[in-house]
């Protein structure tokens, strides 16, 4: 269907193009003309395939070019931002950002095999985004993360973040107040902070970075010049992980 769509826009981009030409021809010769293409391409229906093919890839290296110089022109926001929390091996050769929600089904799946990578690869620094953008429990665990980052450091960070994706009930404030004793936090200071003028400021940051990269789902890895955009399998991400390293 996607190619049969790409199909019939390239032929008429074709007759649109083909329109000043044919304004010089007698209605004879543009009869002819029409007559001439439409029998080549009945006889050679594999020429628009291919034309169909040739334009997706040149699309797609366009894409991926546009990719390339605006992880470049925000290389500071997305890999050295103290906003962020930072993973893995903090020295490791090879960044992986991700671009994530806790409510985001796909998030959920590759949480697993996110920290297996990092975890087995042993050089990776992973650097994670918090980009709420699936409605009031996405933005509230942001909210809680990001404030018991800011009140109490990265290893309650990542305590809470593990908590958070894998949560299967809401995160009210009963259960965030919950899981805040549980870590062993006074839960009270948490809740007021969420709504600080700081969390605003980190979330409405990915934001923004997040736009100037075209970024509009989740997950949405980076690494190094490459953008994933989508859920990618533990494999897909070694390989592309060993790829950035071998430069």
């Amino acid at each position: 269907m996607r190619r049969f769509a790409f199909a019939t826009s390239l032929c008429l981009l074709a007759s649109t193009a083909l329109a000043g030409s044919l304004g010089d021809m007698t209605p004879a010769e543009r009869d002819a003309f029409r007559s001439e293409v439409r029998q080549y391409l009945m006889e050679h229906p594999e020429v628009i395939m291919e034309a169909v093919q040739a334009l997706q890839t040149k699309q797609d290296q366009a894409a991926a070019q546009a990719d390339s110089t605006a992880l470049s022109s925000n290389a500071d926001a997305l890999y050295k931002d103290p906003a962020s929390w930072v993973g893995g091996n903090p020295d490791g050769n090879v960044t992986v950002v991700e671009f994530m929600d806790y409510r985001c089904t796909y998030c959920r799946k590759a949480y697993s095999e996110v920290e297996d990578l990092v975890k087995t690869d042993g050089n990776i620094r992973f650097v994670v985004k918090e980009f709420p953008i699936l409605g009031d429990d996405s933005l509230t665990s942001s909210k809680f993360a990001i404030a018991v980052r800011l009140l109490h450091g990265d290893t309650a960070y990542k305590s809470v973040h593990d908590a958070l994706i894998t949560l299967r009930g809401a995160p009210d404030a009963e259960t965030l107040g919950r899981l805040a004793k549980t870590l062993g936090y006074d839960p009270a200071p948490i809740l007021a902070k969420m709504d600080s003028l700081d969390v605003a400021d980190i979330i409405k940051a990915n934001h923004d970075l997040a736009a100037k990269l075209n970024i509009t789902g989740t997950p949405t890895f980076v690494i190094d010049s490459k953008m994933l955009r989508g859920y990618v399998p533990e494999d897909g991400m070694k390989q592309i992980v060993d790829q950035a390293r071998a430069g």
